[in-house]
C-alpha cells in the first residue's frame, strides 16, 4: 500500500539547499561521506567536522570526499573550543551531527569512550548552538535501539527509552540531554529549530566498517570463507543509507522553512516492515550472489554480550507530517550494494554514489 503512495512523497527541494551553508560532523565515516555527496550533489557548501576514518579503505578517501567539501577539519567533537569555533566560522545556518562511537560490542570494550564521544559530544554542538544564533536548524542523529526493548514491538517516537549496552544507554542519555536543552532554551517562539532522529540498521556500497555484517561479508567473500554469523535470528530494521538521508534533509528543510512549529522533534526514518528481516536473510542473499556458504559460529559464554535482537522502527509520523517514505525494497538495496561494489573500480566511488543518488530521488 505505501508503495502506491508515491506520488505523495515530499521531494527535496534543490533551491532550498542550493549555497546553504551547511556543517557536518561525522563526515569521515560512512554514513557521514554519503550524506556529504548528497549534499554535494544538491549544491550545499559542507564543511565536515570529524576524526580520522577508522578503517582502511574507507568511502571518505575512496570518493576523495575531501575535495567536494568547503572545508574538512580533522579534530574531535569532544574538544568544544575547537568544535564552536569551526561551526562559528563555518557560518553554517544547517547543522547535522553524526560523529559518534556507533559500535555496540565495541561500547563494552571502551565504555567510557562511548559516553565521552556520544554524550559530551551532543553536549558541545548543543551548546554551540546555543550560543550561535546563526544556526537555524540542527539534527542530531541517535539510532533505534534507543527503545526500551522488553517487548517485541513496533516502536513509536512516544514510546518508552531504554538502553541495556553501554552504546544504546548513551543513546538515550543524548535523547534526554537534547530534551532538555530544548525545553530550557530552544522552545516554540525560537527561531532556532532542533530535532532529534532515529535510524534502522544503515546499509550501502562503501561501508568498511568493522563488526558489521555486509562490510564483514565481503571481507570473508574477498578471502574465498564462508559467512560466519553469530546471531542469525536476530531481525533488524535494514535500510540503505539514502532512505533515512533523505529524511534527514527533507525534516531540516522542514525546520528550516520553519513548518514544524506543533510538533513533536523526534523521528523515527525507519524502512518499512518488509524490510525487517533476519541476519540469515541478508547473508543467505549475498552468499547466493556472492557463491559463498554460511557458518553458524558458537556462542562462547564468557565473550557473549547482550544485543537486543528484535527491533522494528514504525515511520507513520515522518509518513503522515513530511510526506516521506522509503523507496526501496530489501532486496533493492541489497542489488544496489552488489551493483556499487561491482561498479566502483570502472566509474569510480564518487560517480557510483552520484548515479545511486540520482536513481533515488528522481
Amino acid at each position: 500500500m505505501i508503495y502506491n503512495k508515491y506520488k505523495m512523497i515530499k521531494r527535496i527541494d534543490r533551491k532550498f539547499w542550493k549555497n546553504k551553508k551547511v556543517f557536518v560532523t561525522g563526515h569521515t565515516g560512512f554514513k557521514g561521506s554519503w550524506l556529504c555527496i548528497f549534499l554535494n550533489f544538491l549544491g550545499a557548501n559542507v564543511t565536515g567536522y570529524s576524526l580520522k576514518p577508522k578503517t582502511n579503505p574507507n568511502l571518505y578517501n575512496l570518493a576523495k570526499v575531501k575535495k567536494i567539501v568547503k572545508k574538512s577539519v580533522i579534530a574531535d567533537v569532544r574538544d568544544y573550543k575547537r568544535l564552536y569555533r569551526e561551526i562559528k566560522n563555518s557560518k553554517a545556518t544547517i547543522i547535522f551531527h553524526l560523529a559518534a562511537q556507533p559500535l555496540v560490542r565495541y561500547s563494552y570494550l571502551l565504555p567510557k569512550e562511548t559516553f565521552d564521544t556520544n554524550v559530551i559530544g551532543s553536549l558541545n554542538i548543543l551548546e554551540s548552538v546555543r550560543k550561535i544564533k546563526k544556526v537555524k536548524s540542527s539534527i542530531i542523529i541517535t539510532t533505534d535501539k534507543v527503545y526500551d526493548n522488553k517487548k517485541n514491538k513496533i516502536f513509536k517516537e512516544n514510546d518508552r527509552l531504554g538502553g541495556i549496552d553501554p552504546y544504546s544507554s548513551s543513546k538515550v542519555c543524548v535523547e534526554h540531554l537534547f530534551s532538555s536543552y530544548k525545553n530550557s532554551f530552544f522552545k516554540k517562539s525560537s527561531k532556532q529549530k532542533l530535532a532529534t532522529v532515529r535510524a534502522g540498521n544503515v546499509i550501502g556500497g562503501g561501508d568498511y566498517s568493522e563488526d558489521r555484517l555486509i562490510p564483514d561479508i565481503y571481507r570473508f567473500a574477498k578471502k574465498n570463507k564462508k559467512i560466519i554469523l553469530r546471531n542469525p535470528s536476530s531481525t533488524r530494521p535494514w535500510q540503505h543509507v539514502l532512505e533515512p538521508l533523505s529524511g534527514y534533509l527533507l525534516l531540516a528543510e522542514k525546520l528550516g522553512k520553519n513548518k514544524l512549529n506543533n510538533v513533536t522533534q523526534n523521528w523515527n526514518f525507519g524502512p518499512n516492515i518488509s524490510n525487517c528481516k533476519s541476519v540469515k536473510y541478508i547473508a543467505n542473499y549475498f552468499a547466493k550472489s556472492l557463491k559463498l556458504k554460511i557458518k553458524i559460529a558458537k556462542n562462547n559464554s564468557k565473550d557473549f554480550k547482550p544485543e537486543t535482537s528484535y527491533l522494528r522502527l514504525s515511520n507513520y509520523k515522518a509518513r503522515k507530517i513530511l510526506k516521506w517514505s522509503p523507496r526501496w525494497s530489501l532486496n533493492n538495496s541489497l542489488n544496489k550494494i552488489l551493483d556499487w561494489n561491482k561498479g566502483v573500480k570502472a566509474k569510480g566511488y564518487k560517480i557510483m554514489c552520484e548515479n545511486q543518488i540520482k536513481d533515488y530521488i528522481n
